[in-house]
């Protein structure tokens, strides 16, 4: 009996030694194995003295650990920049594109598995950019000049085979009017479409972009709720658009439109309130199931389910499907790859939220990331 017991005390201790082997502790055994870093969260200092990306790896349980700070060559702007897009991935990962509003230009970055590497820094062909957006070899900047007493503007940039950027001749349009509040610039899915939100006009904006590349038929569309801030393509030309109605308490909201060929956006759903105060940016899942808002006034994300109609119904009748913290003054967000992890910066705590995505859209908090310089600004996720 002694040598059984014996036996199954050494086999025993054989199966907590694999457990405890196979279970990683969260920041410690698995953020040091680099095998274990998935995928990748990145955001900027848009310090005005130079601008950098900050960069986390992120494991496959949803963790994220410091991956080192990488200088864009540009500046940033130092204040606020009441934007969505400041950073881009392009399709496969495998460039990063971030705007650098202080010095009125765009850098690009090659995306390696332990960091990043400078590879081109271009005009964005006005002021102040403060979003970009990548279809192919094709890239869009918003330029919100009229801040600055100039013009508000899109311009393109060609992406060359090894991430070079080239001006496009006669790429620059014009925005409705010269100081239009402009938040987020997008391709549409299929890259026929650019669309832009104008929060102080209160239009959302609409280019068709030929095979040359060249933004034309400038569609102006009324948003149906004030101030349309963020906004993400779901699938078949469904547009979802957050709307901050000017910061008043617990009044934000979100729409939904179809996208139609001749760029006129076709209402689905009418300012569906969030209940919340200060919805601006907004992410939709992959599989174009569920939508999510940051409402930055309160500190909470705010999620949708998207029918196949294009209809938005609140997940949580209270609007609160996230909590980021009272005070926390969330605004960029993001998902990875995979749409299992959401990610938001913080503004009011300088810190990265995450939240684990479950298959009814409902969310998990998860260890973050602290330590965020202040000003910091834009986020994107592989």
């Amino acid at each position: 009996m002694h040598r059984v017991a014996k036996q199954l005390l050494v086999v025993l201790s054989l199966m907590l030694a694999t457990i405890l082997l196979t279970v990683p502790m969260a920041g410690t055994a698995e953020a040091g194995n680099p095998r274990d870093n998935v995928g990748a969260v990145y955001t900027m200092t848009n310090n005005a003295s130079g601008n950098a990306v900050i960069m986390f790896h992120r494991t496959a349980h949803g963790l994220l650990v410091p991956g080192g700070t990488f200088p864009t060559g540009g500046m940033g702007s130092g204040d606020g920049l009441g934007n969505q897009g400041a950073l881009a991935l392009s399709d496969g990962n495998r460039w990063l594109f971030v705007v650098n509003p202080g010095s009125n230009d765009v850098s690009v970055f090659r995306v390696e598995p332990d960091g990043l590497t400078l590879v081109d820094r271009e005009s964005s062909g006005g002021q102040r950019p403060v979003s970009v957006t990548i279809d192919r070899d094709l890239l869009y900047v918003l330029n919100a000049g009229g801040a600055l007493g100039g013009s508000d503007t899109i311009t393109g940039l060609v992406v060359g085979s090894h991430g070079t950027l080239s001006p496009l001749a006669n790429s620059t349009q014009f925005l409705s009017a010269g100081n239009t509040g402009p938040a987020q610039i997008s391709f549409s899915p299929n890259g026929r479409f650019l669309a832009v939100t104008e929060k102080a006009t209160n239009l959302i904006d609409t280019w068709h972009v030929g095979r040359n590349g060249l933004a034309s038929n400038f569609v102006a569309n009324l948003s149906e709720g004030a101030t349309p801030f963020g906004f993400a393509f779901g699938k078949r030309d469904l547009l979802i658009v957050s709307e901050a109605a000017g910061g008043a308490a617990d009044a934000s909201s979100m729409s939904s439109y179809l996208l139609e060929d001749d760029g006129t956006l076709q209402v689905v759903n009418s300012e569906v309130p969030t209940t919340e105060t200060a919805a601006c940016w907004v992410v939709v899942t992959n599989d174009g199931r569920f939508a999510y808002t940051t409402n930055a006034g309160s500190g909470t994300v705010s999620g949708y389910r998207i029918g196949f109609d294009g209809r938005i119904t609140l997940l949580d009748a209270d609007g609160v499907t996230g909590n980021t913290g009272a005070g926390s003054g969330p605004i960029d967000m993001a998902v990875s790859n995979d749409s299992r992890y959401l990610f938001t910066l913080n503004s009011g705590n300088d810190t990265i939220s995450t939240f684990r995505v479950h298959a009814d859209g409902s969310l998990s908090p998860l260890p973050g990331a602290s330590g965020i310089p202040a000003g910091a600004n834009g986020l994107a996720a592989r």
